[in-house]
């Protein structure tokens, strides 16, 4: 362990601060994580914890979630402008449209999203819970934010109900092809290859497993296979290394790099910790309506 690393668990004692981080980061910040996890579970760890200041290493939508389900607490983003292209693709405005056109749909919104798109949509969702949160919502027309990749999936699995998507993906996810998949495939012949829902539809279909990247992880983990070909961002593939020494584990693709997931440096979170800087605020009517978005999300699931 370096000496910063140490330096930043000492301040995390000294001001009883949580740090989640997300799978995403780079490895000497998961090192000084109380947890490591997906987006939803940073949030939902935020809640069991006796602590009152809370470092989320993700991007920006994830501290969001964590104020609004912590409203009391005081929650840090290390780095102000590490966002999210996904959660930027949609806006309230973009939602309320689409409520004037489809009045009888339910409005479900990928976790992936701002404070003020939460406020305005029904129910959230995230990779793992939506088709169940789906299948329990007694519309049969539902408008899904922001990600056309991940309500193709859904839509796929829930035909029963009608989808009306809306045009946003994650460009990450979205960039890698069916070529990308096939040459992972013939490069590697006989590992399994698990892929993220956020992937389209094309590459899907070449997939062993699809899942959360929480689901991946646990999948990689208690399979049997000791070979797998790992369809999302590649610090999944960094982590999972790390965990199954034994196992080997190929990035579908070199360039799985979520570039603001990587803004956040070591020394951004000694900054942040050391100063208190980057305070997640929102508006309360805002964030008591995203409150209820986000909360139905945890009643369903």
């Amino acid at each position: 362990m370096t000496e910063l690393q140490e330096e930043i668990l000492r301040l995390k004692d000294e001001k009883e601060a949580l740090i989640l981080a997300h799978y995403y980061q780079d490895m000497e910040i998961q090192a000084v994580a109380d947890h490591v996890c997906d987006s939803f579970e940073m949030a939902r760890l935020a809640t069991t914890d006796v602590r009152s200041l809370l470092m989320i290493c993700g991007v920006h939508f994830m501290a969001q979630s964590a104020k609004i389900l912590n409203p009391s607490k005081t929650v840090l983003l290390p780095v102000v402008g590490a966002g999210c292209p996904m959660a930027d693709d949609v806006q309230p405005e973009d939602v309320i449209k689409l409520r004037e056109l489809y009045p009888d749909a339910a409005v479900v919104c990928y976790i992936n999203t701002s404070a003020a798109v939460k406020a305005v949509c029904d129910v959230c969702c995230t990779s793992s819970s939506a088709i169940t949160i789906v299948r329990a919502l007694p519309e049969k027309r539902i408008i899904f934010v922001p990600d056309r990749n991940l309500c193709a999936f859904i839509s796929s699995k829930v035909p029963e109900k009608e989808f009306i998507p809306f045009d946003g993906c994650c460009p990450i996810h979205d960039a890698v092809t069916e070529s990308d998949a096939l040459a992972a495939k013939n490069a590697h012949p006989g590992a399994k290859l698990l892929v993220h829902p956020e992937c389209k539809m094309e590459v899907l279909i070449h997939a062993d497993y699809i899942g959360s990247t929480s689901g991946i992880i646990s999948e990689a983990l208690k399979a049997s296979a000791l070979e797998f070909i790992i369809g999302t961002e590649n610090g999944v593939v960094e982590r999972l290394r790390m965990l199954a020494p034994e196992k080997t584990f190929h990035p579908i693709t070199t360039g799985f790099i979520c570039h603001d997931m990587r803004k956040t440096k070591l020394s951004d979170v000694y900054n942040a910790l050391e100063k208190g800087v980057h305070e997640i605020n929102l508006p309360d009517a805002e964030m008591n309506a995203a409150s209820l978005c986000l909360k139905r999300m945890i009643d369903l699931a």
